[in-house]
């Protein structure tokens, strides 16, 4: 899995909110405190509003604050917001993808692929994140011998 700056980029800007306590912050705040590019984090957060996630208020009081508490927020929720589906093969749902020959078991390892990536992405909220209290499956996949291996 790739994940892209528009998702990444998301994803520490809300974070930031995050730990905000629901306070208003402005864009400016939001790039600057994780040395993002202001033009593009503001395209990000226009998406991010579409998908009810943020809500802004304009003026000299005014800024980004999350829509629904951190712990309701899935990182699936954020990827999905930015990005579309988790798992798509050639742009399409694997369950849509077909196959002959030897590779029609192939359909197979991508509907696994998108359980496995639910699995983790589904279950870790904004929260978890900026508190540090991951759930025991990132902790567990994090703490395998090879997690830390680029191959």
């Amino acid at each position: 899995m790739q994940i892209s700056a528009r998702a990444d980029y998301a994803l520490r800007a809300l974070l930031t909110l995050a730990a905000s306590d629901g306070s208003l912050v402005k864009g400016e705040t939001l790039a600057s405190a994780q040395d993002l590019p202001l033009r593009f984090l503001e395209n990000i957060l226009t998406d991010l509003r579409r998908s009810g996630l943020v809500q802004s208020r304009r003026g000299a009081d005014g800024g980004y604050q999350l829509c629904r508490p951190a712990e309701e927020i899935t990182i699936a929720t954020v990827i999905r917001a930015t990005d579309g589906p988790l798992a798509s093969v050639r742009g399409r749902p694997p369950e849509n993808a077909q196959y002959e020959g030897a590779a029609k078991h192939l359909q197979d390892v991508w509907i696994a692929v998108r359980v496995n990536l639910r699995r983790v992405l589904e279950s870790v909220t904004l929260a978890d994140v900026a508190s540090g209290k991951l759930p025991n499956i990132v902790r567990e996949l994090r703490d395998e011998p090879d997690a830390w291996v680029t191959r």
